[in-house]
């Protein structure tokens, strides 16, 4: 990204997961690092960094993370059945790590570029059939975009985000799709993804 990227310090919390700008993920909370990350969060409203693992796992040593991850706010917490933490947080913009760090806690830490925000551009008519899929899965899956104004299906980003979510793909592919700064070349790469999903 240009120079004039802003560049904050935040807590990684690295998953088997991508988190997309405007999606939502749960996650249960039970170790100590990340018990005091949401403690850390939850009082200065501040965001924490969701990535990709690339290697290693969710609990135990330090996981080695994707260089392009998304700010995460918590926007619910809540107890989970077998009475551990859990909190729903919420997709933000994207950035990418410049470096990290791991403090004596195990915590990751990431000096971080924040990307802006996508220009909006509208769904162009070759790509109309992901915007009808969408709204077909949201139908189905419901959740949180599942009552989406109509506006939204019209606007490629928002599309190709929430497509990257619902459908059965790999978490690499979802990182590339993550990682992709055109809205209209993520949609392209949607479309070439979609034989694979069509029933013989």
């Amino acid at each position: 990204m240009t120079a004039s990227a802003t560049r904050i310090d935040i807590p990684l919390f690295p998953l088997n997961a991508v988190l997309f700008p405007g999606g939502e993920v749960a996650l249960r909370i039970f170790e100590p690092r990340y018990l005091d990350m949401v403690r850390d969060c939850a009082r200065g409203s501040s965001p924490f960094g969701i990535c990709l693992i690339l290697d290693g796992a969710e609990v135990g040593e330090p996981a080695t993370p994707a260089a392009v991850g998304t700010l995460a706010h918590i926007v619910d917490f809540s107890t989970t059945p077998d009475g551990l933490l859990g909190i729903r947080a919420r997709g933000e913009r994207r950035f990418r790590l410049a470096r990290s760090r791991v403090r004596d806690n195990g915590l990751a830490h990431g000096e971080v570029e924040v990307w802006p925000d996508e220009d909006r551009a509208e769904v162009p008519v070759e790509f109309h059939l992901l915007a009808t899929i969408l709204e077909r899965l949201l139908e189905k899956t419901g959740g949180a975009h599942a009552k989406a104004p109509r506006a939204q299906f019209d606007d490629a980003g928002w599309v190709g985000f929430r497509l990257a979510e619902l459908l059965p793909l790999e978490n690499r592919e979802r990182q590339m799709l993550l990682q992709t700064t055109d809205p209209l070349e993520r949609l392209t790469q949607l479309m070439h993804t979609l034989p694979r999903f069509q029933q013989g």
